[in-house]
């Protein structure tokens, strides 16, 4: 059943949020490459997109967050271009990526983005990891498997932590089959209650992106946070790790302390950073002031 995003506001100038996002992404190279899961057929592909790529700049790799899409970091692949040959991927199973083999299962997802980043990336790079949410805790899996490779992670929201989380309204499944009007109304709601913290800051793009990502995702990327599994693999994570968070994350506020003190625990010099008046999805909410800080940690 196909998507009625008829509902959805469009942007000042009168564009669809579909056109934006697809003017942003007609701005990278679109690549798939195989990350060998057998679900598939064995023929299985993650998607890229890849944004200023260039021999002489340094390589980040971006992993959205949980139900999402390269799209969680829309307001950020092309002001981070110009400094970086930047990867944003559609994590296994989420986004224009096929499914792992098991898609409640952390290192399932993990060797397939290692199968992938292996047939990607040049051999003889280094590489930044940039990871949000869900993508966090794939990074934190991912560290273990390219240990001398990676020169830091920021860890931007990460998910998967064993922290006190003050509990709040469940989210709304979202449906392709719901009205219009219902679809548009659901996602805003879920994105006020989890991803933005100033409901002025919904807007048609991410309420388009809500809907597109949430109704096609299968990889169960809630299951991997509620059983903790960044948490599990981060004694064994060697690489630097950053925080980014923001001031009002709705899955951190108001513990952010308590995973301050369970990273410097394992890494002294952990430095958090946090970016004031923003909600979970930092990069798109305060997306100057995340762009800042992140090219900040990265230089240091």
């Amino acid at each position: 059943m196909s998507l009625d995003f008829s509902a959805v506001p469009r942007m000042e100038d009168g564009r669809t949020a579909a056109e934006h996002i697809e003017e942003v992404a007609a701005k990278s190279q679109i690549v798939r490459v195989p990350m060998g899961a057998r679900s598939a057929g064995g023929t299985g592909t993650m998607m890229w997109h890849v944004f200023g790529a260039a021999p002489e700049k340094p390589i980040l790799l971006l992993f959205h967050g949980g139900s999402g899409s390269w799209i969680h970091w829309i307001r950020n692949v092309l002001p981070l271009s110009e400094h970086f040959s930047v990867y944003a991927a559609d994590l296994p199973g989420l986004g224009d990526s096929d499914p792992p083999d098991d898609v409640n299962d952390i290192w399932s997802v993990t060797h397939c983005v290692e199968a992938a980043m292996n047939e990607l990336l040049p051999k003889d790079r280094r590489f930044a990891i940039a990871g949000f949410s869900f993508g966090g805790m794939v990074s934190g899996h991912i560290a273990t498997l390219f240990e001398d490779r990676i020169e830091r992670i920021a860890l931007v929201g990460a998910g998967g932590l064993k922290a006190t989380r003050k509990p709040g309204p469940k989210l709304h499944k979202l449906l392709p089959e719901m009205p219009p009007e219902t679809l548009a109304a659901e996602a805003r709601r879920n994105l006020e209650i989890l991803m933005l913290h100033d409901p002025k800051n919904v807007d048609g793009i991410a309420i388009h992106m809500q809907i597109l990502n949430t109704t096609r995702a299968k990889t169960r990327s809630r299951i991997m946070g509620q059983a903790f599994k960044l948490s599990e693999v981060l004694p064994r994570v060697k690489t630097p790790l950053t925080g980014i968070w923001g001031e009002f994350d709705s899955t951190t506020y108001p513990h952010i302390q308590e995973r301050i003190d369970l990273f410097r625990a394992l890494q002294p010099g952990f430095e958090m950073n946090v970016i004031p008046g923003a909600g979970h999805w930092v990069a798109y909410e305060a997306a100057d002031a995340f762009n800042r800080t992140l090219l900040r940690v990265l230089a240091a």
